[in-house]
């Protein structure tokens, strides 16, 4: 099998706080599957919540696999301009420690994020969700990589399973 495979990440942007320590080794674990299947690169789409939560869990996961890339796609240039001043540490040493970064759009209009799913979709083997429900980006980007016959696998039901909730 060639070690030559992408992984993506979509997920909402508000995580239950309950569903965090529940999500993060589930993350580990499905980015050490995808690795097994012979993804080395990763791709995040930058948002707040369970992008951001996927492109550290890589950057931890690259510590002690070299061959591993993070590659972030954005949809546009300053999209963090209305977030927290913690969330923009947050994504500016994601960043600056991914392999490439990639820009959708120069700036923001009404189907760069769109555009960025698209492009998400489109270019990972698996795709890795956190989707709660059916109206969202996030549903919508493994909406599109199932169409492309993509392999999907939402950590969602897990989680909510483990907590009681599925």
């Amino acid at each position: 099998m060639p070690d030559n495979k992408v992984c993506a990440f979509t997920g909402h942007r508000t995580i239950p706080e309950e569903q965090v320590s529940e999500l993060l080794p589930l993350l580990d674990r499905a980015i050490n599957y995808a690795y097994a299947q012979g993804c080395r690169t990763f791709i995040s789409g930058g948002a707040i919540g369970f992008d951001t939560l996927a492109a550290r869990a890589v950057l931890r996961y690259r510590i002690t696999h070299s061959d591993v890339a993070l590659i972030m796609y954005l949809p546009c240039l300053g999209q963090d301009e209305k977030w927290s001043q913690k969330q923009q540490n947050a994504y500016n040493y994601i960043l600056k420690e991914a392999n490439e970064v990639k820009y959708l759009s120069d700036s923001y209009t009404k189907s760069c994020m769109m555009n960025r799913n698209k492009a998400m979709a489109t270019d990972a083997d698996i795709l890795i969700a956190y989707v709660s429900h059916g109206r969202s980006g996030s549903a919508q980007t493994a909406r599109m990589a199932e169409a492309y016959g993509k392999q999907v696998y939402n950590l969602y039901p897990t989680v909510a399973a483990a907590l009681g909730k599925g």
